[in-house]
Order: C-alpha cells, then structure tokens, then sequence
C-alpha cells in the first residue's frame, strides 16, 4: 500500500473556526468562534484577524473574559502602544488607558464628538484596542465610521478642491480648553498643533481616506488666488468647507453602532474610521479599557 503525503503547496489550507458576520453594508464585522486570548499567542490566528480588520475596517467580539495582560499582548502584535496625555493608564501595564466614566466623575464631552483619536500627534494611532469592563444596562453604545467610503462618495469637484489641502489638529482647542491657561500652554508646548493632510492614503491598502475630525482647527493652505477673490471669503470660506467635510461622518449609511456588554471587545483602524461614544447614560456606570498602537505620519 502507497500512501501519498500532499506537498505543502497542494495540501488544503485548514479551515478558520472564525464566524464573520457582517453588521452593515458599508463597515463592521461581529466575529464569533474566537477567543482573543489565543489569538494573543498564535501568529496565523492574529495574520486572520488583522486581514479581517483592513477588510471591515472595526470588528467586534461578545464575551472575551480575557486578562490585562492579554490585552496588551494582543494590542501589542499591532505594534507598541502608546499613553494618553490626558487619561490615566492602568499603573501596571503602560498604555492600557482606562475610560472609567463612574458617579465621581462629572459629565464630559469630548469623546461625543466624530473623531480619529489623537490626530493632534504627529503620528496618530494605527489603532486601538477597547474592552467593556462594565457598561449601564441601556446606553453608551459606540459609533463608527468609514471615512474611506465618505471619501469616495465626495462630488468630484469637492475632491479636486481638497486634493492638496492640509489641516492643523489640536489638543490645546479639546482636552486643553477646560484647563487653566498654565496648564493649556504647558500642553500645548508638549504636543504642538499637528499638520495632516485633508485626504490621506492607507499605507496598507491604498484606499483615499477623508482625514479631518472634530480635532481639525482649521486649513492651513487653503488662501491661494484660487479659492480668495477678496479677503473676506479666507475666514468663512475656510471654516464652510472644513465644517461640511468633518459633518460627512454623520452620514448613517456609512456607519455602524455597536451596543456594548461585559467583556464585548472592539477593535477598529484609527486610519481609516472615526468614532462617536454616546453619552446618553450618565449617572450610570461605563468603565473601558482602551490600548491605543503607535502610528504611522498620514501622507
């Protein structure tokens, strides 16, 4: 009797235990069949998720009861993570940011706004890693959006106009605004205004990405013969067309929202999304977990 053995080019790939079910038409994906805390250990299981993710753009998982040091684990196969300026990192694993939003806690209003977290670096985060350690029982869900797709669905006259424009982002003008003055230049003097393009391009998948958020002061090259006849149309001129591309990720057809629950786990490309937490929930409790990876500059 013969036995043949398949070669490794011939011999079937095995197949994935991971469920992909997707939430709209336009971005997210629930996946099922998978515990993150393997995949913080095995590189074929993390090659998968990471293809699924440059795909939906955000992928969702329930019930991931995995531990702080897994999620780092996991967050760090991305790339290192990074600290946040002005929220507190759990004191035993460096860039594992909690967002606890608790009775002693007054109401903010800063992640209620569509945005891409950190554009005010230099080097914004490819991504993050955000766990539900505690959630109210209605209410605080998320929202995300493709600004790939927003892009794409620009009239072609407005992406000539915007093709070679830039915009400055600012901590000083969001999470600096409710300090003293000290503290807001201090803040400032720590993380200048960052330049950015109006459209970037993924450095993965070369998709166009509409790249201006709530974090977006103003255009820094926009009064050229071109677009100024006179001096008053710079200010309002400038200011209409940065408003009515941020206002673009308010569209629900390019947008999912995700309804979070214990141990419910997101993770999105901070490249190609920006994302809206609801604050309709206080004086409830919602406590997460969020492991921001280190960047690239846009271009």
């Amino acid at each position: 009797m013969t036995t043949t053995i398949a070669s490794p080019e011939t011999a079937p790939a095995p197949a994935s235990s991971i469920k992909v079910e997707r939430l709209t038409c336009s971005i997210g994906a629930e996946l099922s069949g998978v515990n993150l805390g393997d995949v913080s250990r095995d590189e074929a299981l993390f090659a998968e998720l990471r293809a699924l993710l440059l795909e939906h753009k955000v992928l969702f998982f329930r019930d991931q009861d995995m531990s702080r040091d897994e999620h780092v684990a996991l967050a760090e196969r991305f790339g290192a993570l990074e600290n946040h300026p002005a929220l507190g990192s759990d004191p035993d694993h460096p860039g594992l940011v909690r967002i606890y939003k608790d009775l002693d806690s007054a109401p903010e209003h800063y992640e209620n706004a569509y945005h891409c977290d950190a554009t005010w670096r230099e080097n914004p985060p490819m991504g993050c890693v955000l766990r539900c350690i505690e959630g109210p029982e209605v209410g605080g869900d998320t929202i995300w959006v493709n600004m790939a797709l927003a892009y794409e669905k620009l009239p072609e006259r407005v992406k000539e106009q915007i093709a070679n424009l830039r915009a400055k982002h600012s901590i000083e003008a969001s999470f600096g605004a409710a300090l003293s003055e000290e503290k807001r230049h201090a803040l400032k003097e720590r993380f200048p205004d960052a330049e950015h393009p109006v459209v970037r391009t993924h450095p993965e998948t070369g998709e166009k990405i509409l790249f201006v958020n709530s974090f977006a002061t103003h255009l820094v090259n926009y009064h050229t013969p071109e677009n100024v006849r006179y001096g008053i149309d710079y200010a309002p001129g400038a200011s209409h067309l940065l408003n009515y591309l941020a206002s673009q990720a308010a569209i629900p057809e390019y947008q999912v929202r995700w309804r979070w629950t214990k141990n419910s786990v997101a993770i999105w490309d901070n490249r190609s999304t920006q994302h809206y937490a609801v604050q309709d929930y206080w004086p409830a409790v919602r406590k997460m977990e969020r492991a921001g990876i280190v960047g690239d500059k846009p271009f």
